[in-house]
């Protein structure tokens, strides 16, 4: 009971990191508040992976529901043994979490990959990547950012929102990671602990 309590806690906790993943993903799609450039295309590659809003998102919302439900599922007799139900849900969940965790991997990839590369924007009179063989090093040096002459503020709301969705996917592969090991002990020891309860209550 234990384990599908701290299934169910997890479950809780993937859902406004999901969202907010969304959101920070959509954000990226209009610059300093711009549609302008969303509809020209001069937006960087990277978010067009949709990594926030699939990868750390929509793909998140399968194991928070699975852990949540799980919290509050009675388990069924398997092979008429009750402890041998507890032991297949979560084994499921641990699949279940595996899915999640290469989700947000995608997520925190696609963003650490966009952070190193840096935004696409118009300066010297054409479209480009100015920063794509720094290897990262315009991170640190801000005087560099005003080499970007648009989209305003281009640097600042990629570099804030590509960090925001590096951060919140590593914190899902944790709570995914945690439902592994959760549920590993679930498994193993799941089916003991009931035995104990029920002979307890039997007592």
């Amino acid at each position: 009971m234990c384990s599908r309590s701290c299934a169910q806690c997890i479950g809780y906790t993937l859902i406004p990191l999901a969202v907010c993943c969304i959101v920070a993903n959509i954000l990226l799609y209009f610059p300093d508040g711009d549609a302008t450039y969303v509809k020209d295309g001069h937006l960087t590659t990277y978010v067009w992976f949709f990594a926030g809003i699939v990868g750390g998102g929509v793909l998140m919302f399968l194991p928070a529901g699975v852990f949540i439900c799980l919290g509050d599922y009675e388990c069924c007799d398997c092979c008429g043994h009750r402890g041998c139900g507890e032991c297949c849900a979560m084994l499921g969940s641990i699949l279940v979490a595996l899915i999640g965790a290469l989700g947000s991997a995608y997520c925190f990839i696609v963003s650490a990959i966009a952070l190193t590369i840096g935004p696409l924007c118009y300066t010297q009179q054409n479209w480009k990547y100015p920063f794509e063989n720094e290897t990262g090093e315009y991170l640190t040096n801000f005087n560099s950012w005003s080499t970007c002459e648009k989209p305003k503020n281009v640097v600042v709301w990629n570099v804030s929102l590509f960090s925001i969705l590096l951060g919140l996917s590593g914190i899902e592969f944790l709570m995914c990671a945690m439902q592994v090991i959760n549920g590993l002990v679930g498994a193993i020891c799941g089916p003991c602990c009931n035995r104990q309860q029920y002979a307890m209550n039997k007592a």
